[in-house]
């Protein structure tokens, strides 16, 4: 049975590693080996992690976890970007864990808190070239807004009414 809850301390590592491995999973073609570490080394790593499930705002709902047999399978955190406008930041799982609804749970959770917020609408930047998320997105009604280059990469902007 998958449970969906607010993560604490006790769920760092899991979440590290679930993000970790999702990231390689999901950009391993997309962008160099020492960029994708660098951005695993930055967002990923267990200090960092703890400081995100320790504190709660508006603008940082906090990770929410999939457990299943209090194991970590999967991850997922966003906040309000407006009085409206509510962002999904982070949204994986573990690899071998796609196509069982996990995701919609995890997404289903971060919009229930948005819409506590008084959120209308949900925004995502999505990797151009991300074949798991973009499907995933566009399934659950979001629509390609704009394209944004950074540093050199194309992100696809998505929105929908929440």
């Amino acid at each position: 049975m998958i449970h969906i809850c607010k993560a604490n301390f006790t769920h760092v590592q899991g979440i590290s590693k679930v993000c970790s491995d999702a990231n390689w999973a999901t950009y391993r073609d997309i962008y160099p080996k020492d960029y994708l570490e660098s951005i695993i080394r930055e967002f990923y790593n267990p200090d960092r992690i703890l400081k995100e499930v320790s504190s709660s705002t508006k603008g940082w709902g906090g990770y929410f976890v999939a457990l299943e047999n209090d194991t970590v399978i999967g991850a997922g955190a966003g906040g309000m970007i407006s009085d409206t406008s509510g962002e999904i930041y982070v949204l994986y799982l573990s690899p071998d864990r796609r196509n069982e609804g996990i995701g919609s749970l995890l997404l289903d959770a971060i919009t229930k808190q948005q819409k506590e917020f008084h959120a209308t609408e949900q925004w995502i930047f999505v990797q151009k070239g991300n074949q798991k998320g973009i499907p995933f997105y566009e399934a659950k009604g979001f629509t390609l807004q704009y394209e944004e280059n950074t540093d050199g990469y194309i992100s696809l902007r998505y929105k929908r009414q929440i």
